[in-house]
């Protein structure tokens, strides 16, 4: 048994059962990886995934715990690189954060300068996506850290800490009639047309169960991933957008007026974390205690060593966390 096979079989069930697309995310060939699966269970004994003709229908029940084995296996192998690493030089190595747009533009840009001067010899990647995606790329291993509001802590694989609360604003352009209106209501929203996020990103599905509750359905016209894009479209007069709080920027933004609407949303909180497991460095430390002061050394350690998402909450209960 190989580790290269173990890798295969990781990324074919990561890829949909699609060969293919796991051999072009390796860089290698679909008949290689192939044979390789074959060898595998040749070597087991065991169907690892059940066929149609060439295709790959599903995993047998055999296949889906030697997966959950393998993907341990591969942990731990990237935890001793991880560490040898470390001992090697602990201030210098990758760190690979994956996180919404939102995120990445308007959260994160302060904090890597900070984290960047401390350290300049770690090397950041960013990537990002949708939720899912995140989830998918922490638990995987592709990515260190996992930051998004929703709720991607369902993940079994991954332990998410609340880092931050927020909540969100109404934008529209200076001649609109809302900034006449003292205090909005969420009847006055519905009455007009609204440019917000897509129901995957930034508490979409908390803000339309809020309208719900309120026997409302509002006239979404236009959904976008990020806060840049609803702003273009309410400039154009498409509609009032509401979006997160912290994305309005009265400098680049003063040809819209920022109404509050915290009083009508639930506050969303943002959370950031790891796969179970993983192996923390130093300076993965360090970055998160930027992100958000409260989670010091003490607190991360105690939730990489919780049993469940719940026992993690539970963890941060008497935290005050920022509000954004």
């Amino acid at each position: 048994m190989k580790l290269q096979q173990l890798r295969y079989l990781k990324a074919i069930c990561e890829h949909g059962l699609n060969v293919t697309e796991a051999a072009e995310h390796l860089y290698t060939s679909q008949p290689g990886i192939s044979k390789q699966i074959r060898l595998l269970e040749d070597e087991l004994g065991l169907e690892l995934f059940n066929r149609n003709g060439k295709s790959l229908s599903q995993l047998t029940p055999a296949g889906r715990q030697v997966l959950e084995r393998a993907t341990a296996i591969l942990q731990e192998v990237q935890n001793i690189r991880t560490l040898a690493e470390e001992f090697k030089d602990d201030e210098k190595g990758d760190l690979r954060v994956a996180t919404t747009h939102t995120q990445a533009r308007y959260l994160l840009p302060r904090i890597i300068e900070t984290f960047r001067a401390r350290y300049p010899q770690v090397r950041l990647h960013l990537d990002t996506g949708t939720p899912g995606q995140i989830a998918r790329m922490a638990a995987g291993g592709d990515a260190d850290f996992a930051i998004a509001t929703e709720a991607i802590g369902e993940t079994r694989e991954l332990v998410m800490m609340p880092a931050y609360r927020w909540n969100r604003c109404a934008v529209v352009p200076r001649d609109h009639p809302l900034t006449k209106v003292r205090r909005l209501s969420l009847q006055v929203l519905a009455a007009h047309p609204l440019v917000t996020y897509v129901r995957e990103f930034t508490g979409r599905a908390q803000m339309d169960a809020d309208f719900r509750a309120a026997g409302l359905e509002p006239d979404v016209v236009l959904s976008a991933a990020d806060a840049d894009v609803v702003k273009t479209y309410v400039r154009l007069g498409l509609g009032v957008g509401i979006i997160a709080r912290m994305t309005y920027e009265p400098d680049q933004d003063r040809d819209l007026v920022a109404l509050d609407a915290g009083h009508l949303f639930r506050e969303a909180v943002t959370r950031i974390g790891f796969r179970r497991g993983s192996y923390m460095r130093g300076y993965m430390y360090a970055f998160l205690e930027l992100f958000a002061p409260h989670l010091d050394t003490r607190r991360v350690n105690a939730a990489a060593h919780a049993e469940s998402q719940d026992e993690v909450d539970a963890l941060f209960r008497e935290v005050e966390l920022p509000l954004l």
